[in-house]
């Protein structure tokens, strides 16, 4: 068991103070706020929160919880210290970071003469980088010590909500950690050992943005929720029926297949049917601003593809895909018909492997080029062979991922410009001639 130090008797301070001294290491909690600190040595949960109070009180019967005012005391009585102070929000939207500085810099004074390693473990909600450009950075300046060698440096992120976190802390939906060095990560991996969940150790800037992603992404979907409620109500229709109707779908609707960054969406269903939505909504005098920004932020996509393709040099661009998705001719709204013809506007030659959609030229078929009103002569462009497609183009945009494709286009990663929409290699990122759209 260890000695742990949690910093800040709030919300998420207090939880993981009690539940750590559940756990039975040995817990000492340090605010500034007397009133909280008395409360928690009288065996008092300072928060209303169910079951609470129940381990506050036996815990600190048993002696494994305490709280102090005093920082540097409890940081030498600790092995490890857990921040867990607010980060609210500046007038501008900004996140509020001068209660983590304070406490960087106090505990990095804390830790100067300290004899032994020590470790500092974040669970304040931080945007990716703050750990990297704030937090270590301040302590490696009041301690004068080198953070992840003379001192340990972690980020864990809480996933509790009020009303459940006991639960929610022993029970977790989400285990994620990252750190600097091997001491720390192995206490977060046993601090967590006991949960019957996946652990995800990942480098830390990663774990801040998935916090962040986690808070974004419910909020999304309460919003999404709450807009098509409205315009079912609009239409005499039970908002709350048609949601828990479409959230018994795992095969679509709540697969994860499209939660996965990427390029644009298209075809015959999707960009029409928002735009019908949402003509739907303004006609009945409802707000959609949600689904009003879906194809804002569709169109950005293809947008910001064609300035990773211009960041290169060249003047041949070959696109591997041209359909609105893979294993299918359709062209109808298809981004990357889009992206081709932004292209050749720009004065760009295009040339298009698209093994599908040639075959349909091939072949003579009636539907042959069904739904293109972007690229003009497309048959024209369409290249049958990869490999001739790579000796002719200096640029390479990778738009559908085709399992004959993948092993020429990695051996090329690196050479030859990529810009790469769909991820060739998993875990590749951009760098020297590759520019992955999201990664």
């Amino acid at each position: 068991m260890a000695r742990v130090s949690v910093f800040g008797i709030g919300y998420t301070g207090t939880v993981s103070a009690a539940c750590l001294a559940e756990q039975g290491h040995e817990v000492i909690a340090v605010d500034i706020d007397p009133a909280k600190v008395e409360a928690i040595n009288q065996g008092r949960s300072p928060i209303v929160e169910e079951g609470l109070a129940e381990l506050v009180s036996s815990n600190q019967k048993e002696g494994r919880l305490s709280a102090t005012t005093n920082i540097a005391a409890a940081v030498a009585a600790s092995e490890v210290s857990i921040v867990c102070v607010g980060t609210p929000s500046e007038p501008n939207g900004a996140i509020g970071l001068s209660q983590v500085r304070a406490l960087c810099v106090a505990i990095g004074q804390a830790i100067a003469d300290k004899p032994g390693f020590h470790s500092i473990v974040m669970r304040s909600t931080l945007v990716p980088g703050t750990m990297e450009t704030v937090c270590v950075p301040e302590i490696e300046r009041a301690s004068g010590l080198a953070a992840g060698k003379t001192f340990g440096v972690g980020y864990f992120p809480e996933f509790l909500r009020e009303g459940s976190a006991i639960k929610d802390y022993f029970e977790p939906c989400l285990v994620v950690y990252g750190s600097m060095d091997e001491a720390t990560q192995g206490m977060l991996a046993d601090f967590n050992a006991s949960f019957a969940v996946e652990h995800h150790a990942v480098d830390m800037r990663t774990a801040e943005m998935i916090k962040y992603t986690s808070n974004s992404w419910r909020a999304a979907k309460i919003t999404f929720a709450n807009e098509i409620g409205n315009i079912a109500k609009s239409v005499g229709v039970d908002g709350q029926k048609v949601m828990k109707i479409l959230c018994s779908d795992d095969k679509i609707s709540m697969s994860p297949y499209f939660l996965r960054p990427g390029f644009s969406f298209g075809g015959s269903c999707l960009p029409k049917d928002v735009r019908a939505l949402r003509f739907l909504a303004d006609e009945r005098g409802v707000g959609a601003p949600l689904l009003d920004g879906i194809m804002a932020a569709n169109e950005n996509q293809v947008a910001r593809a064609e300035a990773l393709v211009r960041k290169f040099d060249g003047k041949t661009v070959g696109m591997v895909g041209v359909s609105f998705k893979p294993a299918t001719d359709d062209l109808r709204e298809s981004p990357l018909a889009d992206l081709a013809k932004r292209l050749v506007d720009a004065g760009y030659a295009v040339k298009i492997y698209d093994p599908f959609v040639k075959a349909a030229f091939d072949d003579r078929m009636a539907g042959a080029g069904r739904g293109n009103d972007k690229v003009e002569n497309l048959e024209e462009k369409l290249v049958g062979d990869l490999s001739e497609l790579i000796a002719l183009s200096d640029i390479i945009v990778v738009g559908h991922r085709y399992e004959e494709a993948v092993g020429p286009l990695s051996a090329i990663l690196g050479e030859k410009p990529m810009v790469d929409l769909t991820r060739v290699e998993p875990g590749k990122v951009s760098g020297d001639a590759y520019e992955g759209i999201c990664w």
